[in-house]
């Protein structure tokens, strides 16, 4: 049975949310709202935080809440990164974030080119068997909904192992670099907002990523858990030694950074993992140049 439209579609409830609050972010909003909402996998699409809410600044990120039917959500997670970048011109693959709240889905995080800027486009993609759950915990307006055809026990437990697979598997060289990436952006939107509380947390997650790109580089067996016995595992070669010291570097810091100390620590890093596992920027080079020039220019 096809499914049937039983809301407003994107393009009219976008109209309300721009009479409500006209976010400057609104032709970004469109356009991925639009895209998302073509792919026959998606049973909901939500806005959610300062869009939704009509607080939004011209750093707010654009955030949605996406359901995607219970059988299709493995394909759709494996096609995302494909889909975001040649249709939504997404600069980087997505970030698996580890900072959303758990409401049963992934989260993923996009940096968007849009009108100069580098935005910030937060996907969770939800399974649709979990969204009327997820509803009545977070306030949100919904963008556009289609009955979903019938889902059965199989499906959703498909859905679930896929959920908990990807929460699970270790990040990659790649990822953990696309996640420095990703927690930059977010430190100079904090910094420049002034949230020094926020600041130094998100400080705190850049140094752990860095610590997890060392180890996943030169130790990606290691046997122990978080930082401990990390010297007595990586200092054991030259690059080890370089690397502990990059990261000695990071952690006596000061406890909240500026922007300069942001983009001194990307700088860290960057070299970092051309000295410890090169290959982890194949294919990045050119994005990583555009990203630090929308970085000069924010």
């Amino acid at each position: 049975m096809p499914a049937t439209l039983i809301t407003a579609p994107p393009d009219l409830r976008l109209a309300e949310l721009a009479e409500a609050n006209r976010p400057a972010q609104l032709p970004l909003v469109t356009r991925t709202a639009e895209l998302l909402a073509a792919s026959p996998a998606v049973t909901h699409l939500l806005v959610r935080g300062s869009l939704a809410s009509g607080t939004a600044d011209r750093l707010s990120d654009v955030d949605f809440l996406v359901g995607i039917r219970d059988g299709a959500l493995p394909a759709f997670i494996s096609a995302l990164n494909d889909l975001m970048a040649v249709e939504a011109g997404a600069l980087l693959p997505g970030w698996r974030d580890s900072i959303v709240v758990d409401l049963g889905g992934i989260g993923f995080v996009f940096l968007v080119p849009h009108d100069g800027k580098l935005h910030q486009i937060d996907l969770y993609l939800a399974p649709a068997s979990q969204v009327p759950t997820i509803r009545r915990r977070v306030a949100s307006a919904i963008l556009f909904e289609r009955e979903p055809s019938e889902t059965i026990t199989s499906q959703i437990c498909q859905a679930r192992e896929c959920v908990a697979e990807q929460r699970a598997r270790p990040k990659s060289c790649t990822e953990l670099l696309i996640e420095h990436l990703v927690l930059a952006v977010l430190l100079h939107k904090r910094i420049q907002r002034g949230q020094r509380f926020i600041a130094y947390a998100e400080w705190h997650l850049l140094h752990t990523a860095t610590k997890d790109l060392i180890k996943a580089a030169l130790a990606p067996a290691s046997r122990f858990w978080g930082w401990y016995q990390l010297r007595e595992e990586i200092a054991l070669t030259p690059i080890g030694r370089a690397c502990l010291a990059d990261l000695e570097m990071a952690v006596t810091s000061p406890a909240v950074p500026d922007a300069v100390g942001v983009d001194a620590a990307l700088d860290r890093v960057i070299a970092l993992t051309k000295r410890a596992c090169p290959s982890a920027l194949d294919g990045l080079h050119d994005a990583v140049t555009a990203y630090r020039t929308y970085l000069e220019l924010a």
